[in-house]
């Protein structure tokens, strides 16, 4: 008896067994003690029960809260598509299998318009066999206004042939900085400020103002 105590105790026969826990059991498990806890909270352990449901390969990127992992439901992935001027919402449901509310409740569009201010829209997934083997990044998107992971179907966040991520006109970047606004609900000079530092890309703007946000409630000043 005390001997099975004594191995509960230990960190690398816990970390052996939380290795093999689901999600939401190791979840549960960093509630127990400060030792459970720390191991629980391990981003390796986390990640790897993250991806492995769905077989990930890999998932990239932080997302601003802990509270992240604790889901990993088909809900928390989305496929980013990079909108041609023939796309419409409806052509994109029929495309990927999906219904029309889902795309435009994921991504926060009131009407099919919406489509045209944007790059890109985030799409549900609604086939899991496409995560198989895949990478996720972990994005703020603006418009969507929650993290999610992301799914590229062609390459990644900077790799899309023949769509370049960075702000290119003015009008472009006035409603970029309109959407970071909204997004980390800061100032017109906030927004440009973390635009300019992340070379006009808004996704690593986000990230970048999350990682301040991070730091400063770690160092208790927020």
């Amino acid at each position: 008896m005390n001997s099975n105590i004594e191995a509960l105790a230990c960190k690398d026969v816990l970390r052996t067994i939380f290795e093999n826990l689901p999600l939401a059991d190791l979840a549960r498990a960093a509630c127990v003690c400060r030792l459970w806890f720390s191991l629980a909270s391990d981003r390796e352990l986390q990640t790897r029960a993250f991806r492995s449901p769905w077989k990930l390969k890999e998932v990239m990127g932080n997302p601003s809260s802990s509270g992240f992992w604790r889901d990993n439901s088909l809900g928390r992935f989305a496929i980013s598509h990079r909108l041609a001027r023939v796309d419409s919402v409806a052509s994109l449901a029929v495309k990927y299998s999906v219904q029309v509310m889902d795309i435009k409740r994921l991504n926060n569009m009131m009407s099919d318009h919406g489509i045209y201010s944007r790059e890109r829209l985030l799409i549900p997934v609604s086939n899991p066999d496409l995560l198989i083997g895949g990478t996720c990044y972990i994005e703020l998107d603006p418009y969507a206004n929650r993290e999610v992971a992301v799914l590229y179907l062609e390459g990644g966040p900077d790799q899309m042939v023949n769509c370049p991520n960075r702000v290119s006109s003015d009008r472009g970047k006035r409603r970029i900085i309109d959407s970071l606004k909204r997004s980390m609900q800061v100032d017109d000079g906030t927004a440009q400020y973390y635009l300019s530092v992340s070379d006009g890309d808004p996704r690593a703007a986000l990230m970048e103002f999350s990682e301040d946000l991070r730091w400063e409630w770690q160092s208790g000043l927020a």
